[in-house]
C-alpha cells in the first residue's frame, strides 16, 4: 500500500459517506480506485477532496451529469478550483433563485399578513388546490351516501330463521 492510500473503509469513514455511495461514485466515472493484488480497492487520499466536492455540490442541487463534466476537466490528483466550476450556469441559477425567495421572505416577514392581494407567496393558479379540495368534497358526498345506505339495510341475524329448519 502506497502511503496516501486509503482502504475503502477508512475512506468511506473520512469522507464520511457509505461504502456503497464510494462504489456509486466511482461506476459514475467521479472518483477513482485502483486495486491490489488481492482485489482490494484502494484510494488516493486526494480523492477526499473529490467526495467533499460532490456532496457540496448535492446539496446544492447540481446534478450529477454536471460534477462529472466538470471533475473530468480536473488532472487525476488535482485539486478542484473556482475557475472549474464557472461554466457551470446551474449554480448562478440557483443563486439567483435563494436571492429572489430571500428578497420575498423578507417582505413577508415584516409584513406577516399573507394577504390573496399582495403577498408574492400566494399562488392565484393553484391548481392542485382547488383538485384536492373537489376531490375532498366528492369523497364526502360519497361517504355520506355509503352511510345513509347502510342504515337503510336490515341488520343481519346470524341466528337461523324459523323457516330454515
Amino acid at each position: 500500500m502506497r502511503s496516501n492510500d486509503l482502504t475503502v473503509g477508512e475512506m468511506a469513514r473520512r469522507a464520511g459517506v457509505a461504502v456503497s455511495t464510494l462504489h456509486y461514485y466511482e461506476a459514475e466515472g467521479l472518483i477513482q480506485s485502483w486495486r491490489t493484488e488481492a482485489n482490494h480497492r484502494r484510494y488516493d487520499r486526494r480523492e477526499l477532496r473529490r467526495v467533499a466536492v460532490i456532496r457540496i455540490a448535492q446539496t446544492l442541487g447540481i446534478p450529477l451529469a454536471q460534477v462529472r463534466e466538470v471533475l473530468a476537466q480536473v488532472p487525476s490528483g488535482g485539486a478542484v478550483r473556482k475557475a472549474d466550476w464557472q461554466g457551470v450556469s446551474e449554480i448562478d441559477r440557483r443563486m439567483e433563485l435563494l436571492a429572489r425567495l430571500r428578497g420575498q421572505l423578507d417582505h413577508c416577514m415584516g409584513c406577516g399578513c399573507l394577504s390573496l392581494e399582495n403577498c408574492p407567496l400566494y399562488n392565484p393558479q393553484d391548481r392542485l388546490g382547488t383538485t384536492v379540495q373537489a376531490h375532498a368534497a366528492g369523497w364526502e358526498k360519497r361517504k355520506n351516501a355509503k352511510r345513509h345506505r347502510t342504515h337503510l339495510r336490515p341488520e343481519h341475524s346470524f341466528a337461523k330463521s324459523p323457516s330454515a329448519g
